[in-house]
């Protein structure tokens, strides 16, 4: 839809726009989710879900002229609303937003004569981030074994609001001020703290799908008990020190509709 008015022409370039768009529909098919449900009207027509350079989404008719600037993206998603479980329409929707990203940008690589060597660049950059698809589904979150026991869930629960995410199996260790005779001690809590950094290395937030870092604001679904960055669930550290259960707009919405 937005083509004409943007063209990437280095592979950075066209990485900063896969991102960028994919960013939008990632909103799209959770933070925004209950706005998109409604938007795919199946007494519409058929609609298609575009991911934007400035890290928003529509859902809009696909364009009229043919063969059109850009690929377009699944068309008449809003067809199989009804027809199917929400969470499978969900991810359906994500899995031909993989594909049109995709599309999009070796399509701009192939218009500005991409080298193999760049063509290579751009798809590593691509890889290295977790697709939309598993992001909506949590297939990127890796399942924990055991459970946290019950004496320990107001301590994980607090620190849900926290600016690092703590272990979800353990009591988060504090950390104890240096005195002398104590550093021993203190050598086995800086190896305990980088374990922590490697545990959540892969966390990914739900609604961005970007990676952990221990510079962000961070909080926990106590529902879904995904993390998301502050930032894209409009959460401050302030805010969330009142908040005593915390539910993403997903698991809202989903509430709110049944």
């Amino acid at each position: 839809m937005d083509g004409a008015a943007y063209n990437p022409r280095t592979p950075e370039e066209v990485f900063k726009d896969f991102r960028a768009r994919r960013a939008g529909i990632i909103k799209a098919l959770t933070t925004d989710v209950e706005k998109f449900y409604q938007d795919c009207d199946p007494e519409k027509e058929n609609l298609c879900l575009y991911g934007l350079p400035n890290e928003t989404w529509e859902v809009n008719l696909p364009a009229e002229e043919v063969p059109p600037e850009l690929p377009e993206p699944a068309l008449g998603i809003n067809f199989a609303r009804d027809g199917m479980d929400e969470k499978d329409w969900l991810a359906l929707v994500a899995v031909h937003s993989d594909a049109w990203l995709l599309s999009v940008s070796f399509y701009f690589g192939a218009r500005f004569g991409f080298s193999k060597e760049d063509r290579k660049r751009l798809f590593m950059m691509i890889n290295g981030l977790p697709t939309i698809y598993e992001v909506v589904t949590g297939a990127v979150k890796k399942p924990t074994k055991e459970k946290t026991p019950k004496s320990n869930t107001k301590n994980i629960k607090s620190g849900s609001k926290s600016d690092a995410p703590p272990p979800r199996t353990a009591k988060p260790t504090p950390a104890l001020p240096k005195e002398e005779g104590d550093e021993g001690e203190d050598n086995i809590g800086g190896e305990e703290g980088e374990e922590n950094e490697d545990e959540h290395e892969n966390t990914l937030c739900g609604a961005c799908g970007d990676n952990y870092a221990g510079d962000e604001f961070w909080i926990c679904c106590d529902a879904c008990e995904k993390w998301f960055h502050g930032k894209c669930v409009k959460i401050t550290p302030a805010r969330a020190e009142h908040i005593k259960q915390y539910k993403c707009p997903g698991c809202s919405n989903k509430r709110a509709r049944a």
